[in-house]
């Protein structure tokens, strides 16, 4: 017998949020998932997904740009050991070029060229993402990669999801390259500021899951790129996991630091819960508080 979707294990996977400087300010890259897919359909998310077996395997760990120890360090996750932290790492380098055509990679010393365009082709194709960068010459810039946040899923489903265990990671967009959704598993690009994009939401333009507001309404503090990743870089990342209860009619999701919450020590800043409104997760205060 299949357990129930509330008791289902969250499954490993990685996000990763890609992050330029525009004149408006700091902007972010949000993608449309397909609306007949059955995980979050419609909704806006940061490019991301499960790990795969590919993505701990020898080929990928032959092209690290930093050892396994390194990585597992750098997650900061004592009960993770190195060869999933790696593929974790593999993972959000992977779904960047799978999911929006971007590639972050090191070339070393062999003076080989980014090209994402052939490398989305050659992914189209059916190789695998260590075999298009062999074949690139290229190797994996786990480098640009700064985990910054570990959102689990809570076993008593808020939206029609499966259960992940995601960790999020900041990195800087490469230059030169433009970011293309895959007209497959997701329909639109959106860059944007968090600000513009939170009000999109509110706007009903767009859709949110509660993580994506949470990470949102974090970002509206930074001004550059810059800055966004030297936070992160200055702590270890926060693991999330919401707790949810009723309030008389309202479902309310809180987070560490919050009276309900079981974890007392705050994990991100701005408000510590979320009030479900029709399709609208909001702060008590209202809209507003997400952006302070």
């Amino acid at each position: 017998m299949t357990a129930p979707d509330k008791l289902a294990q969250p499954r490993p996977a990685a996000t990763i949020v890609l992050l330029r400087d525009s004149p408006e300010g700091l902007q972010t890259l949000l993608l449309q998932r397909n609306a007949a897919l059955a995980n979050m359909a419609g909704m806006f998310v940061f490019p991301g997904g499960k790990l795969e077996h590919s993505d701990s395997d020898a080929h990928s760990f032959g092209l690290l740009d930093e050892t396994l120890p390194a990585l597992q360090a750098r997650l900061g996750e004592p009960g993770t050991d190195a060869a999933m932290a790696a593929g974790l790492h593999v993972a959000a380098l992977r779904e960047a070029l799978e999911e929006c055509g971007l590639l972050l990679a090191d070339a070393g010393s062999t003076g080989a060229q980014f090209d994402n365009l052939r490398a989305r082709r050659l992914l189209a194709e059916g190789l695998g993402f260590a075999q298009v960068l062999t074949q690139l010459q290229l190797r994996m810039a786990t480098r640009a990669l700064v985990p910054w946040s570990r959102w689990i899923t809570p076993a008593t489903p808020v939206l029609r999801t499966r259960r992940f265990d995601a960790r999020f990671f900041l990195a800087r967009a490469p230059a030169g390259q433009e970011a293309l959704h895959d007209a497959q598993e997701t329909t639109a690009s959106l860059w944007s500021t968090p600000q513009s994009a939170l009000q999109h939401y509110r706007d009903g333009h767009i859709e949110l899951a509660p993580p994506q507001i949470m990470s949102l309404a974090h970002l509206c503090r930074y001004a550059s790129a810059s800055q966004a990743l030297a936070a992160a870089r200055e702590r270890l990342a926060p693991a999330i996991a919401p707790e949810i209860y009723q309030e008389g009619d309202t479902q309310v999701l809180c987070y560490p630091g919050d009276a309900r919450h079981s974890v007392k020590e705050r994990a991100l800043p701005g408000p510590t819960r979320l009030y479900r409104q029709g399709r609208l997760f909001l702060p008590a205060a209202g809209f507003d508080a997400l952006l302070r």
